[in-house]
């Protein structure tokens, strides 16, 4: 009887540590929210347009690294990104005007673009055994929660005791060290032989010649715009309604003393209930059909966010709604690819998870600009919220006609 293939192979660590640090700095852009608008006086549509221009960015970056990748390497395509990241970085810590973050706000899309989820699900999709595919692109994922968990404590934290230019440029140098441990991710061939011969513009037409195809694309908007606008904005949104926190209380026992920090803290807690949802996610997908769990992951935000707005925001509210949120927060990753996997092989994973990816980081742009400029203009998020949960229902019911089989006239990985 042949040795089981292992599960955790350098190749699924590397990627684990890169997908960390990179979302780990990521997902601290909505802490800076209230800082850098108060410093020079902007509305809140000002930073939170850079914000959605990133995510923009990244959309756009991802099919782009993902092919390049694909011609060039993927060590090499992941250096690129890193040092794209930490130039924008670098530049955005200098900026004093709304125009400056907003231009560098393409720099560090592009960059997360390079460092994220596209070149290295790819990789570790065809590093892994069928058997453990699925979940290691979950345990992937879930990486991108455990950098979610420690990256916005720790920005309030530097913003305790340095500037938030010195704290963007502490995190430039942290998305270079991670480089360090590229020698250990060796890259494996790329599939088989068959699907090398296949080239990029045949699959790309079968593919776009595919309704299945075209649900996915449509489907994944409302999973960016739902995690953009959260992830930009709940730590404001916190911050405002939630109130003081009085002392003896929960929270305080806690050494939460503050609704800023409780914003920071609401996000932490999306990202540690998402490890244990994407890595159950991951596992599900093994044995279930990948739509149905997509569509249910997406009922489940729907009614989750529903009752978050419905009822009086307090800090007890936060939490449940960010646990919950968060054991859905990136389930649908390991899905999506997986379901792209599943339908179109492995050769050209990264560039057709990428132009789907393109979908998610539209609906990322829309939520995270909408909320800024709906805040101005009505001085809150409600009506926000509301459009988010009316795209994610869209979504549930848009997964359910994929056909969920291997595209005919692909060979089988």
């Amino acid at each position: 009887m042949p040795k089981p293939a292992p599960l955790f192979t350098p190749v699924l660590i590397v990627g684990c540590a890169i997908i960390i640090v990179s979302f780990a700095i990521r997902s601290t852009f909505g802490v800076f929210q209230i800082p850098i608008a108060e410093e020079f006086g902007w509305l809140r549509a000002e930073f939170s347009l850079a914000i959605a221009i990133q995510n923009l960015a990244w959309g756009i970056g991802q099919p782009l690294f993902g092919a390049l990748a694909e011609k060039i390497g993927d060590r090499k395509s992941i250096v690129l990104g890193a040092i794209i990241y930490a130039l924008g970085l670098l530049l955005s810590a200098g900026a004093s005007t709304p125009i400056e973050h907003q231009l560098y706000a393409w720099l560090l899309g592009f960059g997360i673009a390079g460092t994220g989820f596209g070149v290295i699900l790819a990789v570790v999709g065809r590093a892994s055994s069928a058997e453990n595919r699925s979940m290691s692109l979950a345990i992937v994922s879930a990486a991108g929660s455990g950098g979610q968990i420690f990256g916005p404590p720790i920005a309030e934290w530097l913003l305790s005791f340095m500037s938030w230019q010195a704290t963007f440029v502490v995190f430039a140098v942290a998305i270079l060290a991670i480089l360090l441990t590229l020698p250990m991710m060796r890259a494996p061939a790329m599939a088989t032989k068959t699907d090398l011969e296949e080239s990029l513009k045949e699959i790309l037409g079968k593919a776009f010649r595919d309704p299945s195809f075209t649900f996915i694309y449509l489907g994944f908007f409302s999973c960016g715009y739902q995690l953009g606008f959260i992830t930009a904005h709940l730590p404001a949104f916190v911050t405002e309604l939630c109130g003081p926190i009085m002392p003896g209380g929960m929270l305080d026992s806690m050494g939460i003393s503050t609704t800023s920090a409780l914003g920071a803290v609401a996000i932490s807690l999306i990202g540690l209930a998402n490890i244990a949802g994407t890595l159950l996610a991951g596992w599900a997908g093994k044995y279930y059909s990948k739509k149905y769990l997509l569509a249910g992951i997406y009922t489940a935000r729907t009614v989750v966010g529903a009752l978050f707005i419905m009822f009086p925001i307090t800090p007890t509210s936060v939490i449940l709604f960010s646990l919950a949120m968060g054991s859905l927060w990136l389930a649908t990753i390991p899905l999506t690819s997986g379901l792209i996997a599943h339908i179109y092989g492995l050769r050209y994973m990264g560039t057709l998870y990428g132009i789907v990816f393109l979908s998610h980081q539209l609906g990322g742009f829309l939520g995270i600009w909408l909320g800024g400029r709906m805040y101005d203009v009505y001085g809150d998020y409600t009506l926000v919220w509301w459009i988010g949960l009316a795209v994610g229902a869209f979504s549930a019911v848009i997964h359910l006609p994929i056909r969920e089989r291997r595209l005919e006239g692909l060979q089988t990985v």
